[in-house]
């Protein structure tokens, strides 16, 4: 529960036969985490003469080919199924969630399993290229015919076949926008040019330009763009387009509703392959990346002319597991050797947390913030105690307090089932309502003041001494003391740490010397408030208050003084858990006076108004205060306990294991 569990190398050797089914078998346990064995090898000189790196298998390039092509057809199918999908089906999609299909498949080699693959995705790639091809040809059908209407809109003014404006054998015509001021003096320039040239205009659509025509022979084109491109002309290309604006626009439109028919049809073919194919293709993947991934991870292997060397992790727990498990699938070819993590040599060491039930969801939180290290003291138990206390005592109110529990519940049940981290935010959310709604019926926290102010009743739940309104100084206290308790613990918990690693004088500087300094105001308090301790417990307190003083400059330098602030600002930080505590209540007592105003003071409608605004407050009091509680239940460990002792670690276990959510083996 407090330490990670623990971790050796293993270097396993097997012939050559053999390391197919052995890698298989490994996978299909998870209990290992592979290591890149080259650089260990290359330390043991005489090690590195007898091995050679090597090399991913030949079908790894073909099987990353079928896995793009294969995650291709899973995003045309799996789109064409969610497609049409409202809000209320997104709303179930993470209330209650389609649980993955479990395909049973077979063990087969490398080479039989893309022949397979290949068959199967020829299957379905002779059905969606046929609709692709469809899809595509409607989509390009839909693009020409928009532009065309664009056109036809922007020329609407030209009662004429649009077909006469394409150039012809020996004359060029020349269509564009110009502005409407422009209109005279571009004329009297084009008319410069030549006498074989026509101009006509008309208003543009924007009513502040003009589209504007100019005809004339080939020989003279360049010259009138020319001329034109002086004014601020937008040229604009007609295209092959034949009939007037109106009637262009008309069989655009009529077009474009029989093709979002065609479209529909062909959606529906699609959604019909996806519905046979979808779950298959979906195994197909899961299958791909589980081969390629096998297939990959020889390269962080090292081979002999026969044989092959892996080099792992795995929990000391573990250990025989995975000796048998080799020795089964190498028929007993094969060879271990044991390697442990002596000292405090354990920096790169990956870590597997052992949490039990109720703290195992809080190793989120942890992870968080960083990966725990190797043989240091992990947190998650207090986190997992701590932090729904800290929000709860945020909220202090019973029924946001059970609004969260339900929500997490919500999770749990939901999108928990197919997501991990959901599973954990279901249950972090559970504890944390659960513990508002304590605290919330013992201080008087039921939407406010809404039983007294509103229905006119007490809670019975209310222990009059820490009641939040009438005992603020209380709460005060007990939150000083919980933050006291809790920062002591991160003290206790660091000086372990740097003393396993020999860090004394940081262990004195920022942890031990803070039990003396407590332990010299606890004197100095002694001293003044008991007589018959008087002034030997005030020169005591004296005598411990400078020796911090000493350990703190000499473990850290003159500055090490100012660390005195930095504890005190520590422990009174934990003061945010009565200010949000208040500050929940307080608001929401005024949004429950203000809908009682509005009861009392408004005829008619006063009613409906104060019940508009006992939701509408509520509903933002509690969106609001959730967050500040989350926030705020995660700064109380993240900076005021963890910066007492955490230690980082490079990164958590990463087991070489294959994915079964939707495939198991038969």
């Amino acid at each position: 529960m407090f330490k990670t569990a623990r971790m050796r190398k293993i270097r396993i050797v097997t012939l050559e036969k053999y390391v197919a089914p052995t890698v298989d078998a490994l996978h299909e346990s998870g209990l290992i985490q592979i290591s890149d064995i080259s650089d260990s090898i290359q330390q043991d000189p005489e090690l590195a003469e007898l091995v050679t790196p090597a090399k991913a298998t030949p079908y790894t390039g073909k099987l990353s080919s079928l896995l793009m092509k294969t995650n291709g057809i899973s995003e045309l199918l799996g789109n064409s199924l969610s497609e049409g999908h409202g809000l209320k089906d997104l709303a179930m999609s993470f209330i209650s969630p389609d649980l993955p299909v479990q395909k049973e498949v077979e063990k087969m080699d490398t080479e039989a399993f893309i022949a397979k693959a290949e068959d199967t995705l020829s299957q379905v790639e002779a059905k969606t290229s046929v609709i692709e091809g469809k899809l595509s040809a409607l989509d390009a059908e839909t693009s020409e015919l928009q532009s065309n209407k664009s056109l036809a809109n922007r020329l609407s003014n030209f009662d004429m076949d649009l077909a006469d404006l394409k150039d012809s054998k020996y004359t060029s015509t020349t269509v564009g926008r110009i502005n409407a001021e422009s209109a005279s003096e571009i004329k009297n320039e084009l008319s410069k040019l030549t006498d074989e040239l026509d101009i006509f205009t008309v208003p543009a659509d924007d009513k502040e330009g003009e589209i504007i025509v100019v005809v004339t022979l080939k020989e003279f084109s360049d010259d009138v763009y020319s001329t034109l491109r002086k004014f601020d002309f937008e040229k604009i290309e007609v295209g092959d387009v034949e009939g007037t604006p109106q009637q262009i626009i008309s069989n655009a439109d009529s077009r474009l509703l029989t093709i979002e028919s065609e479209r529909a049809s062909v959606k529906s073919e699609l959604r019909s392959v996806a519905e046979q194919w979808d779950d298959d293709i979906l195994a197909l993947k899961e299958q791909l990346e589980n081969e390629k991934e096998k297939n990959e991870i020889l390269s962080s292997f090292v081979q002999t002319k026969d044989a092959y060397v892996l080099e792992a992790w795995v929990p000391v727990k573990d250990t025989e597991k995975v000796e048998q498990l080799v020795e089964k699938s190498s028929d007993g070819h094969c060879a271990f050797e044991t390697i442990e993590v002596e000292g405090t040599d354990d920096e790169n060491v990956p870590v597997l947390q052992q949490n039990g039930w109720y703290a195992k969801p809080f190793e989120y939180l942890v992870d968080m913030y960083s990966p725990v290290r190797y043989n240091a003291i992990d947190p998650t138990i207090f986190v997992a105690i701590t932090f729904p206390l800290f929000f709860g005592f945020c909220l202090t109110d019973a029924v946001y307090g059970l609004v969260v529990a339900l929500i997490g519940v919500v999770l749990l049940k939901g999108m928990g089932k197919v997501k991990e981290s959901m599973h954990s935010f279901g249950w972090i959310l559970i504890w944390s309502g659960l513990w508002a709604v304590v605290l919330g019926l013992i201080t008087n926290g039921f939407i406010g003041d809404f039983p007294e102010r509103i229905a006119g009743f007490r809670l019975p739940t209310v222990f009059a001494p820490v009641e939040a309104f009438v005992h603020p100084d209380t709460i005060l206290i007990i939150a000083i003391a919980i933050g006291l308790v809790y920062t002591n613990i991160g003290f206790i918990i660091g000086a372990i740490n740097n003393l396993r690693y020999g860090n004394v004088k940081e262990a004195i500087g920022s942890q031990i010397c803070w039990f003396v300094f407590e332990a010299g105001i606890i004197f100095l308090a002694l001293g003044v408030m008991m007589p018959a301790i008087g002034m030997i417990g005030m020169v005591l307190g004296g005598i411990l208050i400078v020796a911090t003083i000493g350990m703190l400059v000499w473990a850290n330098g003159a500055y090490g003084v100012m660390d005195i602030f930095g504890y005190m600002g520590d422990v009174l930080s934990y003061a945010r858990l009565l200010a949000l505590c208040l500050a929940t209540g307080g608001i929401a007592m005024t949004v429950n006076i203000l809908a009682q105003m509005l009861n009392n003071m408004v005829p008619v409608v006063g009613i409906v108004a104060a019940i508009i605004v006992f939701i509408g407050g509520h509903i933002a009091n509690f969106a609001f205060q959730v967050l500040g509680a989350f926030i705020n239940a995660l700064r109380l460990n993240y900076v005021e306990f963890f910066s007492q002792f955490f230690m980082e670690g490079k990164g958590k276990f990463d087991a070489f294991k294959a994915k079964r959510t939707f495939t198991k083996i038969k």
